[in-house]
């Protein structure tokens, strides 16, 4: 018998660099200031103790250990990739992540096949229902996401008059078997508690769940490919997967033409720069005055008025019920 592959590793690959890529995996993610505290705090072990100030590592010794952890992992199929957070200020973010993945490989190892199979009607929820033309959310709240939370019955019609209609019956029971029996309200409730933890989802203070910088970059490829129609024209016809005009990046949190028909979009991270380039704040596509104000994301619900008046409703019962209670607790 052979002796067993070993991957190549880098030139001057040591224990530190072990330690790191062994911490970044276990975290998923880093950011800079991360970085920094973990790589002082593990030089400081390697050096016997002496205390290092994460505010020494300077970016540049930060990015020579992501260089060394990606070519290390390259040859078993995983990747280093990193993106600015859409939402929390545009700080960089950086994922170990699998370079060909898709929702059910990076789940099923940690989470059931009925979980894993409601996280992709989650994802078709996000993608499709509720991201069109008129509102690109690409987000769900609470009770959208219970709405998915059992496989959709397939409707059945005999108005054809199909002689096969028993057997496409039998075939809809077996696709219906396979995805499973769906989740409860409660199992879903705490699935997505889960994935929030885990760094998948993220949960605003509105209460929507939207997909983190590590799943954007996870599922990049698989999300053009599931929800983008591949022969149409990325300049002119609308898709579900968007892109900023500016970093080229996936947007599901930013800005949209006032024009409905016009496909140009912009993180909100993005804009300034973007503008401090051109002559006029003008689409750079049909001239529109850029307004600022059209959102893709959650905004494009929370900054409607229904909503606002919806929340103010919602406060003021729930101002009601802690008065009610409080005088309670007085009695």
């Amino acid at each position: 018998m052979g002796d067993e592959w070993e991957p190549p590793l880098p030139a001057g690959y040591s224990d530190v660099n072990r330690a790191f890529l062994q911490a970044f995996m276990a975290r998923g993610t880093l950011t800079f200031r991360e970085g920094q505290r973990l790589l002082a705090a593990i030089q400081s072990a390697s050096e016997g103790g002496s205390h290092i100030d994460p505010a020494s590592i300077t970016m540049d010794e930060f990015q020579n250990f992501i260089r060394t952890a990606r070519d290390a992992v390259e040859p078993l199929d995983f990747d280093i990739r990193n993106t600015r957070d859409q939402i929390r200020g545009g700080e960089r973010v950086w994922a170990f992540i699998n370079a060909h993945s898709d929702p059910a490989t990076q789940l099923s190892t940690t989470h059931t096949p009925e979980e894993v199979a409601y996280v992709k009607r989650l994802l078709d929820a996000m993608f499709e229902q509720y991201n069109t033309p008129r509102m690109e959310v690409m987000a769900v709240d609470e009770g959208q996401a219970l709405r998915v939370s059992r496989p959709a019955a397939r409707r059945e019609s005999n108005m054809n008059g199909n002689d096969n209609d028993d057997e496409e019956h039998q075939e809809d029971g077996a696709a219906a078997a396979a995805t499973g029996r769906g989740l409860k309200h409660s199992e879903v409730l705490s699935l997505l508690s889960s994935l929030v933890a885990e760094g998948w989802l993220d949960k605003s203070l509105n209460g929507f769940y939207s997909l983190t910088p590590r799943s954007l970059m996870e599922l990049w490829s698989w999300l053009v490919a599931t929800y983008n129609e591949s022969d149409a024209d990325a300049d002119d016809d609308w898709q579900r997967i968007k892109f900023c005009e500016a970093c080229k990046e996936i947007v599901t949190y930013g800005q949209r033409c006032n024009e409905p028909n016009c496909t140009i979009r912009l993180h909100d991270i993005c804009e300034d720069g973007f503008w401090r380039t051109r002559p006029e704040r003008k689409c750079p596509k049909c001239s529109t005055p850029w307004e600022g104000n059209h959102y893709v994301g959650e905004r494009a619900v929370t900054s409607r008025s229904g909503f606002q008046r919806g929340r103010g409703r919602r406060a003021r019962r729930t101002e009601a019920a802690e008065a009610e209670e409080n005088g309670a607790d007085e009695e």
